[in-house]
């Protein structure tokens, strides 16, 4: 799992990198707000969160609204800012859980498994993914923006779950076409699937500037 840790006093990111490492986590390091934009914005999906609120160039509060504009995962503010205005307003902007510093990493620890435990317990986390600004339901097999669903055919559903569950790796037209043919039983040519793909782009409003299927020349496509 790939936790998102921002927090800019060194001492302290360097000793959660390492019990989180320790636990078996992948950890993704930022000390300031423009770092973790970076990160949330890159190609590694993210699993888990724990932001500071107080940083050199802003505040926490800013990364997690940026963060809940597309995507529903944890998130604990870890803060000296032990006060009831910055625990609501965490919380009002989709926070799981708030811990005042100084803490213990066994607390941050249980706290991490039992928000975890009650995602798994509602099939959050297994059923349900973001894909820029679009939820994807696993388990119905529906696609939604703006709490609006998003028709796509079978076919494009297929394909877009075979991104899913390659994401942030780049996979090629062959192994593209070689899944679908084994998914579906319909034969899908080269041709066709630069149709499909077209089509899956604009129904999930992928644009040069969110870039969520990106093409990578000579080798492929990778979703971000």
């Amino acid at each position: 799992m790939n936790v998102l840790v921002v927090e800019d006093d060194e001492m302290i990111l360097e000793g959660i990198k390492y019990s989180l490492t320790q636990e078996g986590y992948q950890v993704l390091a930022a000390m300031s707000v423009a770092e973790a934009m970076e990160v949330i914005h890159g190609s590694t999906p993210i699993e888990f969160c724990l932001f500071d609120v107080m940083l050199p160039d802003g505040n926490g509060f800013e990364i997690c609204t940026e963060m809940r504009k597309t995507s529903k995962v944890p998130i604990i503010f870890l803060t000296a800012c032990d006060d009831e205005v910055s625990t609501v307003r965490a919380l009002e902007l989709g926070a799981d859980d708030y811990i005042a510093k100084p803490f213990r990493i066994r607390e941050l620890m249980a706290r991490m498994k039992a928000i975890l435990r009650r995602y798994e317990g509602s099939a959050q986390m297994e059923n349900v993914v973001s894909v820029g600004a679009n939820i994807v339901n696993l388990q119905t097999a529906k696609v939604y923006r703006n709490q609006e669903e998003i028709i796509l055919t079978a076919m494009e559903y297929k394909l877009l779950l075979v991104f899913i569950q390659n994401r942030g790796q780049i996979i090629s037209r062959n192994r593209i076409l070689d899944l679908l043919w084994d998914d579906v039983g319909d034969f899908v040519n080269d041709n066709t699937l630069t149709v499909y793909i077209k089509r899956l782009r604009k129904k999930l409003e992928d644009t040069d500037e969110t870039n969520l299927i990106q093409t990578i020349r000579g080798m492929g496509y990778r979703l971000n």
